[in-house]
């Protein structure tokens, strides 16, 4: 498929670089060059082609394909067009769309990689095996290797398919012989030979950690044993696979074996599953790459088209949309997972972090409440909910989620409850519970007492109360010196100094949290009111229209009258009357927080 990556790397360029896709390093560069389809420079495509190539770049497939469709439309010969609209069809999930495509393609002629591709799929998914083989037979020469691997798989499972299971399983082994590609084809022999009742076969090849050393391995050999009445077996195997509390499927299949009930090989049940776990295997080995190729999201589309109900398919799709931000598109395939009850807590976790990330608060909560709902003995489904509840300063809701985590982690190791007790430790420190969280933050302390970000917080939050004023300040100093480079530290240490009305020693770390900061609007009104008191007034003026310039919200701690008025009669005229009414403002939160991801 060398045409198909070089075209799809081609799309994630700006229109403007992309001429033609370029050959890959090691390709004979003047027949690749001539292989590969031109991009249009037709005047009249360029309203379509130039939003197609925008869409792409910005991953909305959706958008991508409808204006690929109708630059083809304008010009329906170019190959370069109909690759990029069945690159664009196939990923928005219009597979069926591709397909007519892909048929107008054939039927003119000229077709290319990825539309024989689509159709050699179709011809699964409809079952005409002799159709598949027959197109397989007629493929054009000189094909890529990783194109003669992927059908070379695709001609074996369509030999299973027509009933031609020895001819299959011969074909499995001539490619076996290959040693580079071996354990991904030997995993697929094992899976055809358990299919046609060769489990004895099928096990001495998943035994192999090369072959069998993966969640699909282990559970199709966990079956694969049950069928040989070799039940023990398949436990201990279970029992030995590290961090299977976290797979939920697989700790069922391990409790259904134990308890003698029925178990049937499943893994696979027909030809075309099989095709669908050759789509799988690439698509997960081309998004585990160093560099993540398009190609995978192709792959795992025509995997769970082929088998919809392939959990391991439908998840692979789902975190690839994820990761291109393609939430829209990825949230139905989450929901199916949820349906047939596959929801997997680890994917789930970082789904609920990835969409935070985006900013997708409302979706995250949604998210993290079904998965407190589907495993309440998971404390960190109740973790994520917390900290999504303490983001968007719900703190109230917070504490309890936090409260039930700390529950479940109770005859843990201390290690495993710093976190909780920490983002505990905040919610109710801003929920104006001073002493229940002074007591979380000091026992998160005694079990990570080299934490900055937690010596931070406590040290300022004592500084900013008047308390412990000497300890405070030790403990922000001591973060200093754990992460010198922090910014928000820096902040903390400056403003604990102007809190303790040592102003020229706030002036050095305060200039270097703004530096790496500059956008802050906090830090600039802190680093203005230090140069105030220290006589620098027109540099004080500067950092607060500064801070207004960078629009504060009450969210962001920083009062926008309180610093206009600043501006207006000086800070010194501002602390006065606030004195004399007896509102004086409280001191802002320390501005580092724990985010969920870093709590290891």
């Amino acid at each position: 498929m060398a045409l198909i990556a070089a075209l799809m790397a081609g799309l994630a360029l700006p229109a403007a670089a992309q001429q033609r896709p370029e050959p890959r390093p090691g390709d004979d560069a003047p027949a690749a060059q001539a292989k590969a389809p031109q991009a249009p420079l037709t005047f009249g495509l360029a309203g379509p082609y130039l939003a197609a190539r925008m869409a792409t770049v910005e991953n909305d497939f959706g958008a991508a394909a409808r204006y690929f469709v109708q630059a083809v439309a304008h010009d329906p010969s170019d190959r370069y067009l109909q690759d990029s609209a069945l690159v664009s069809l196939v990923s928005a999930g219009e597979i069926d769309r591709a397909v007519k495509l892909s048929d107008q393609i054939a039927t003119e002629g000229d077709p290319t990689e990825l539309s024989g591709l689509i159709q050699r799929a179709a011809l699964a998914h409809g079952g005409d095996w002799q159709g598949l083989l027959d197109s397989l037979a007629n493929k054009p020469t000189g094909a890529a290797i990783e194109s003669d691997l992927l059908d070379g798989m695709l001609e074996a499972w369509g030999l299973l398919g027509a009933g031609r299971a020895q001819e299959a399983l011969q074909k499995f082994e001539d490619m076996a012989k290959a040693r580079s590609v071996a354990p991904m084809v030997n995993y697929h022999l094992a899976l055809a030979r358990a299919m046609v009742g060769d489990y004895e076969g099928a096990d001495s090849l998943l035994a192999d950690p090369a072959t069998g050393a993966h969640l699909l391995g282990f559970t199709a050999r966990a079956e694969i044993l049950t069928q040989l009445d070799r039940r023990d077996e398949a436990v201990a195997m279970l029992d030995s696979l590290e961090g299977i509390e976290a797979e939920p499927q697989l700790l069922a299949l391990r409790n259904r074996i134990a308890d003698g009930e029925p178990v049937s090989f499943d893994v696979v049940k027909t030809a075309a599953d099989g095709i669908a776990q050759v789509f799988l295997t690439l698509a997960t080995a081309l998004a585990s790459s160093p560099e993540p190729e398009p190609l995978s999201l192709i792959y795992s589309r025509l995997a769970v088209w082929l088998s919809p109900d392939s959990a391991e398919a439908r998840l692979m799709m789902a975190q690839l949309l994820q990761e291109r931000e393609q939430f829209h598109l990825a949230e139905p395939e989450f929901e199916a997972l949820r349906r047939m009850g596959q929801m997997r807590p680890i994917a789930e976790l970082a789904r609920i972090d990835a969409l935070s990330r985006a900013d997708h608060r409302d979706e995250a909560e949604k998210a993290a409440l079904a998965l407190t709902a589907a495993y309440p003995d998971l404390p960190q489904a109740w973790m994520a909910l917390g900290d999504l509840l303490r983001q968007q300063e719900k703190f109230n809701k917070a504490v309890p989620a936090y409260d039930k985590a700390l529950a479940l982690l109770e005859d843990q190791p201390p290690e495993a409850k710093w976190f909780p007790l920490y983002a505990r430790g905040i919610a109710l420190e801003r929920a104006g519970q001073f002493e229940r969280a002074e007591q979380d933050l000091l026992a998160a302390i005694e079990i990570r007492p080299d934490q900055a970000s937690l010596l931070n917080y406590l040290g300022y939050s004592w500084i900013d109360r008047n308390e412990n004023l000497d300890r405070g300040l030790e403990m922000i100093q001591k973060a200093v010196e754990l992460s010198p480079d922090d910014g928000y530290i820096q902040d903390s240490l400056a403003w604990a100094y102007f809190r303790l009305g040592r102003f020229e020693e706030a002036v050095e770390p305060m200039e270097r949290a703004i530096g790496t900061m500059s956008q802050d609007p906090l830090v600039n009104d802190h680093l203005g009111d230090i140069y105030w008191m220290v006589g620098r007034h027109r540099e004080a003026e500067i950092q607060w229209k500064r801070a207004l310039s960078l629009e504060p919200t009450d969210a962001g701690d920083v009062d926008a009258d309180r610093v206009r008025a600043k501006l207006e009669r000086g800070l010194d005229a501002v602390l006065a009357e606030e004195k004399a009414s007896g509102n004086q403002p409280k001191g802002s939160a320390p501005i580092a927080e724990p985010q969920a991801s870093n709590h290891n």
